[in-house]
């Protein structure tokens, strides 16, 4: 077997006590982010490449180790580089087999060492170099995650974007750490946006203060295991007059709203707040909009019953929707006058997918009409069950229960730049 040629040291740093970590001597290429490139104890003969942008460093990395003599290529990266670090893209690029990878201590681990909590139960998010509203996201379904920061993905614009939710959280900031900058800050949303962040902050916990401390023993690491089952008998949320989206009902509109980690969903007309709970359950942010005051409540008495977090918005649709960010689906319950204009201003702002349940044929083809005029791609079903019903005498009946019409539309990858608010 031919040998895979020279190897990359990658070394992991600046997250644990103790001295930056020696760069052999006989080493022609050190690449790294300038402070750990200043920390170093560099030879003198080595050439310096500061990270920046990666594919230059990649492509200058790649340029060494293919010139003639014997070159040597270390790497100094933050923490464990194989965590959300440069270990992927160096194994994407030269192979696994030509690097040799030193890690420290993750600044995950560091940062809830230093909060005096264990992390086997929390969700990791990275908004380096990557959208914010993935991490805004998970920090708003999940009661503990981390959150690896960047340029202008820092505490404030995750406090800013957190601050008003209701959902209760408590942010730490955990900067610089393994440096004799170190500081660990345990402030509020509202607190965090509102002061200024100088580099580098390593970490931001986002915590729900009543449940940072999984009561259980974990099996598997990371966040809460979805649930086995969905689509939830109607007896298992509280409910007024029978209102309430009815569980088959529910089960194609999961299917197709598709929610998940990362994701927003809108339920609009949310009643009893049904299909915001599921989608909550099954790991994506959730927000119930919801006109009547009783409805509000009992939106947020089943999410507590479940053990997830919802934001709830008193107001009606398409006003009260104004204010929110922009969400991946959207579920549109009920009926009424303004149906149309309701779908049109969610499926105007939806990034994947719209879906609305109504009763009444003659609101059909405007729903549709709205789904399209949107661009987004409109389909339906009209969907009818019935439920075995016991009747006297231990024999069994099929009870009808009144068909509703699902109907749905999807954004393609041809109108994905359509509709959508900057």
């Amino acid at each position: 077997m031919a040998r895979p040629g020279p190897r990359v040291t990658v070394v992991g740093t600046g997250t644990a006590p103790g001295p930056a970590p020696a760069v052999a001597g006989d080493a022609t290429l050190v690449v790294g982010a300038r402070r750990h490139l200043e920390a170093a104890a560099l030879p003198p003969g080595a050439r310096r490449v500061v990270l920046g942008p990666l594919a230059p460093a990649l492509a200058a990395i790649e340029a060494e180790l293919a010139a003639p003599g014997t070159p040597r290529v270390w790497v100094l990266a933050s923490g464990d580089p194989g965590f959300f670090g440069i270990v992927r893209a160096l194994a994407e690029r030269l192979g696994p087999q030509r690097l040799d990878v030193r890690p420290s201590a993750p600044s995950v681990a560091v940062a809830f060492a230093r909060a005096g909590l264990p992390w086997d139960d929390a969700a990791v998010v990275s908004a380096h170099g990557r959208d914010l509203r993935t991490a805004v996201n998970v920090c708003r379904a999940h009661p503990k995650t981390a959150v690896l920061t960047g340029p202008g993905a820092g505490p404030a614009e995750l406090g800013a974007a957190l601050e008003g939710t209701g959902i209760v959280r408590t942010l730490v900031v955990a900067s610089a750490l393994g440096t004799a900058r170190e500081t660990v800050a345990r402030l509020s949303p509202a607190e965090a946006a509102a002061r200024p962040w100088p580099e580098p902050v390593s970490v931001v916990l986002c915590l729900a203060p009543e449940r940072a401390v999984a009561p259980e023993r974990r099996t598997l690491a990371g966040a809460p295991e979805r649930p086995a089952g969905w689509a939830l008998p109607e007896a298992a949320f509280a409910h007024r007059d029978s209102m309430i989206t009815k569980y088959e009902v529910r089960a194609l509109a999961l299917a197709r709203l598709g929610p998940r980690a990362g994701d927003l969903v809108w339920d609009v007309g949310a009643g009893s707040g049904s299909v915001a709970v599921e989608c909550a359950r099954l790991g994506a942010a959730a927000v119930a909009v919801e006109r009547d005051a009783d409805g509000v409540a009992r939106c947020r008495a089943n999410a507590t019953a479940h053990g997830v977090d919802v934001q709830t918005v008193h107001g009606t649709a398409p006003g009260a929707l104004a204010g929110l960010p922009d969400p991946d689906a959207v579920f549109v319950g009920g009926g009424g006058r303004d149906l149309p204009d309701v779908v049109t201003a969610c499926a105007r702002r939806a990034r994947r997918c719209v879906v609305v349940t109504l009763a009444a044929l003659d609101r059909v083809p405007a729903v549709r009409a709205a789904l399209a005029g949107a661009g987004l791609e409109a389909a339906g079903v009209q969907l009818q069950s019935a439920r075995l019903a016991p009747l006297p005498g231990d024999v069994t009946r099929l009870a009808a229960v009144n068909p509703v019409f699902v109907l749905w539309g999807n954004r393609t990858p041809a109108t994905s730049s359509q509709g959508v608010s900057p």
